[in-house]
C-alpha cells in the first residue's frame, strides 16, 4: 500500500526537478516548464495531506483546483511575454533578454 511518504518522495522529486530547470536553463520555454512541476509538487502535496491527515475534507483537493488554475494561468501570461520578448528580442534565452526598453 502507497503511504504519504512515498506521495511526499514523488513531490520532493518533482519540486527538485522543477527547481533544477528553473536555475539551469536559459531558455524561457524550459523555465515556464520548471515553474509549472514545481506548482504540480505544491498539488500534489496537498492532496497527500488531505487524504492521509483528515480524509473527511476536500480542502486540499480545493487548494490544488486554485494551483492549477493559477498554473494555466501563469502559462498562458507567460508565453505571452515570451512570444512578445522573441517578435521584439528575437531570442527567447532568457540572459540576453536583459534589455528593457519602453
Amino acid at each position: 500500500m502507497i503511504g504519504l511518504q512515498h506521495y511526499l518522495i514523488l513531490s520532493a522529486l518533482l519540486f527538485a526537478i522543477g527547481l533544477f530547470g528553473v536555475l539551469t536553463r536559459r531558455n524561457a520555454v524550459a523555465v515556464l516548464m520548471g515553474v509549472e512541476l514545481m506548482l504540480n509538487a505544491a498539488a500534489i502535496n496537498f492532496v497527500a495531506f488531505t487524504h492521509f491527515v483528515s480524509p473527511g475534507l476536500v480542502r486540499g483537493h480545493v487548494a490544488a483546483l486554485v494551483i492549477i488554475t493559477l498554473a494555466a494561468c501563469e502559462a498562458v501570461v507567460g508565453l505571452a511575454l515570451v512570444i512578445n520578448a522573441y517578435r521584439h528580442l528575437d531570442t527567447i534565452q532568457v540572459d540576453e533578454m536583459n534589455l528593457m526598453k519602453g
